[in-house]
């Protein structure tokens, strides 16, 4: 819902936190060899692409969460339908897609609706949330955000902060429907 989007991206920004440049993140490596970073939870290569032009890790240091509101909002927000999602989906969804990318999100939703995987959010996938319990929707979709973690190669490095975020965002997820 439109009304969650700036209580959401607050969230957000509060689990992405400021500035890292961890090289094991495959995020922070930029296409020409460059090495990148991120701030915010956005990486210097969707940044550079959203305004057109490269930027320094110092130029991405000086970022605020006002400046990549916007861009949260085009690119993971809408892209993700959540102004159609009931509250606390619409955070899930939101969140998840950061880390595992729109698509990812979309077809994580679908999955724990039991519709058809096509990562589009119509009107069976619209349907099929209205018509379900919504508490129990958020767990189905927390499970499998776990069982998605756990799958990384990488969860040994990364691991006890995605499950720490999962049981996150499901709490205040559920406060909100």
């Amino acid at each position: 819902m439109i009304e969650n989007w700036d209580k959401s991206f607050d969230l957000v920004i509060a689990h992405e936190g400021g500035f890292t440049n961890d090289q094991r993140d495959k995020g922070n490596h930029l296409p020409d060899g460059r090495e990148g970073c991120t701030m915010w939870g956005c990486t210097q290569a969707n940044w550079e692409t959203y305004i057109g032009k490269q930027v320094t890790q110092d130029d991405m240091k000086k970022l605020l969460p006002n400046d990549v509101k916007p861009y949260y909002k085009k690119f993971y927000w809408d892209a993700c339908s959540c102004d159609q999602l009931p509250c606390g989906m619409d955070y899930a969804v939101f969140d998840f897609a950061i880390n595992a990318g729109v698509g990812g999100s979309k077809k994580m939703l679908q999955r724990a609706l039991g519709v058809v995987v096509d990562g589009a959010i119509g009107q069976n996938t619209l349907k099929a949330i209205q018509q379900s319990d919504c508490k129990e929707l958020l767990q189905k979709f927390s499970d499998a955000k776990t069982a998605f973690y756990q799958s990384l190669g990488n969860f040994n490095v990364y691991g006890k902060g995605w499950l720490q975020r999962v049981a996150d965002v499901q709490k205040v997820a559920l406060t909100m429907t």
